[in-house]
């Protein structure tokens, strides 16, 4: 968070008219989440209106996954108290905004499926209200799985080495092939945590659709 904090507010030249090197990428991330993951998802006013949450998801993971590359540094998000908080974020928005969006009435009545005979929305009612909490919980194993894997990938291909011997080269290059994945993986986790939590408060928002 600090190295966030500190990147938007010092590297960020907020005076520059037309932006460029860290600057242009930034702002290019913004519009990225804001056009390509929260308006879809929340459509335009909400989408524009909630985008700073995506936006801060997005930055805040994607810099805990980068950083456990980082010999110095832990993996964050390898941890599942730490995705469960993250994913938690999630699911104040869904019931927050939805209660805010609906009231408390409205918010319980989009979990009862139209047109379904009495006898059986007794089953399916419960369902639908377990499936938030699923919801959230699929948010945070997802992202701790995936980053917890690829790290235990890396240490068992360099540990077999040291342990059983053999040609140092083709440990480095499968090392450093797996390091680029991981890296690969940052990303797409970070794009698949953030997409899905637009998803979920869309459908909190806009259940009709």
């Amino acid at each position: 968070a600090l190295i966030l904090c500190w990147a938007y507010c010092k590297l960020y030249n907020h005076r520059a008219r037309v932006p460029h090197g860290w600057t242009n990428l930034m702002e290019s991330v913004v519009v990225f989440i804001r056009d390509e993951i929260s308006i879809p998802y929340l459509g335009k006013e909400d989408g524009r209106k909630f985008a700073w949450l995506f936006m801060t998801q997005f930055t805040l993971i994607l810099t805990l996954n980068l950083m456990g590359l980082i010999p110095i540094f832990s993996t964050a998000t390898a941890s599942l108290s730490i995705t469960a908080a993250l994913a938690f974020t999630t699911f104040v928005a869904m019931v927050g905004w939805g209660v805010q969006r609906h009231g408390w009435f409205g918010f319980f009545k989009n979990f009862i499926p139209h047109g379904v005979p009495t006898p059986v929305l007794f089953l399916l009612v419960p369902i639908e209200i377990i499936g938030l909490f699923i919801k959230t919980l699929v948010l945070a194993i997802r992202l701790f799985a995936n980053m917890l894997a690829g790290h235990i990938v890396l240490f068992a291909m360099i540990g077999m080495t040291v342990i059983y011997g053999g040609p140092a080269l083709p440990a480095i290059l499968l090392g450093l092939f797996v390091f680029f994945l991981e890296i690969l993986v940052a990303f797409l986790q970070t794009y698949i945590f953030v997409m899905l939590s637009a998803i979920f408060v869309g459908q909190m928002l806009h259940p009709d659709h």
